[in-house]
């Protein structure tokens, strides 16, 4: 933020607040003062007494109340008034309100990250996308990804926190908080760029996340775009893979958009699609008529290329006792799990009955 807007709101209040006042930047150099001599001097020591004291809100020396613009760890500049009395601290109070407001609208307006979030949430016109872009410098062009990380239980630390730690490049990563418990990551990444590289990412991530933070993360990873404008439709991939990933990949905690296949598409169809079309491949409700061992020998099929040999070995069964179990497949739904277009029909109608499962009931 610039110094000259806190020097220009100190100069203002210099004739009404009959004491100095003045602003402290996060290095403990007076910024802006309403004696102008003191512009520059240290006062070092007073953010981390701020931070650490039992009474985080204002703290009092050598003559001066001290109060932080923001609040606590995150607070980068601290306002001091001349005096320690009760009118002391209203005035500091007084300071520190405005000065925060005042900064919130500054960093709206100027701040990158904000940008960035008002592109992926939506709050800003395509048209003056562009417009802003210029405005703060902002290459346009770049190729980026945007990581939506999910937090699951209790964590010591906020997780934009954890995630401002493990990335402070503030130039190429862009960190946003869009919920208690969702952060987004949007990262420049080099041309050409592909899935499994973004999937390495979020793994360190998430194993970072694991291992000094003891936090349970989920990550929807999108595909890489290269504008700006299409950071939104980004955004949007990475949620939908996230909630795709909660029906069909729910033993996995990183789930990427261009790795969902027939499940991103099924997470798409209207209920009732989806419900005439398990009617019509499973007449008399034939599929409720599996039981378990035959269920899991279809998935175990289905995870061996159809291969019967080598299904049978997995399984330890006999081949003729898996070839029996098939062919009691094949009357009970009259699909035989052999016929590679059979296959795929018990397969996605699988998937939608899974996905079904997710939705609740309507009355």
């Amino acid at each position: 933020m610039s110094n000259r807007l806190f020097q220009g709101v100190i100069h203002q209040m210099k004739d009404t607040v009959d004491r100095t006042i003045g602003v402290i930047d996060e290095n403990g150099i007076i910024i802006a003062c309403s004696e102008l001599a003191k512009i520059g001097e240290a006062r070092l020591g007073v953010r981390d007494e701020i931070i650490y004291s039992v009474s985080p809100e204002v703290y009092r020396k050598n003559g001066f109340t001290y109060r932080p613009i923001g609040h606590g760890i995150k607070a980068e500049y601290i306002v001091f008034v001349e005096g320690e009395d009760q009118l002391s601290e209203i005035i500091s109070k007084t300071l520190s309100i405005s000065f925060t407001n005042m900064k919130n609208l500054y960093d709206e307006k100027y701040d990158k990250g904000s940008f960035i979030k008002n592109i992926i949430l939506d709050n800003i016109l395509p048209s003056d996308v562009y417009i802003k872009s210029k405005e703060l410098h902002f290459n346009t062009d770049e190729s980026r990804v945007v990581f939506l990380i999910k937090f699951y239980g209790k964590t010591d630390m906020m997780p934009f926190e954890m995630l401002q730690n493990m990335f402070p490049d503030k130039s190429h990563d862009y960190i946003i908080s869009v919920g208690d418990k969702d952060v987004v990551l949007v990262k420049d990444v080099k041309n050409g760029t592909d899935c499994r590289e973004n999937e390495k990412t979020a793994t360190k991530i998430a194993d970072t996340l694991s291992s000094e933070f003891f936090a349970k993360v989920s990550i929807g990873i999108s595909t890489v775009v290269s504008n700006i404008k299409d950071l939104a439709n980004a955004y949007k991939e990475a949620q939908v893979a996230l909630d795709v990933g909660k029906v069909f990949e729910t033993e996995k905690n990183i789930i990427s958009y261009e790795n969902l296949g027939i499940g991103r598409l099924i997470y798409q169809l209207p209920t009732t699609l989806c419900e005439m079309f398990l009617s019509e491949v499973f007449k008399n409700g034939s599929l409720d008529s599996l039981d378990q061992e035959t269920l899991m020998t279809i998935q175990a099929f289905f995870e061996n290329n159809l291969n019967v040999s080598e299904t049978s070995r997995k399984l330890f069964v006999h081949r003729n006792t898996l070839v029996y179990r098939l062919e009691k497949i094949r009357k009970l739904t009259g699909l035989d799990l052999r016929e590679f277009e059979h296959a795929i029909t018990f397969k996605v109608a699988l998937m939608v009955k899974k996905y079904l499962s997710t939705k609740p009931v309507k009355y």
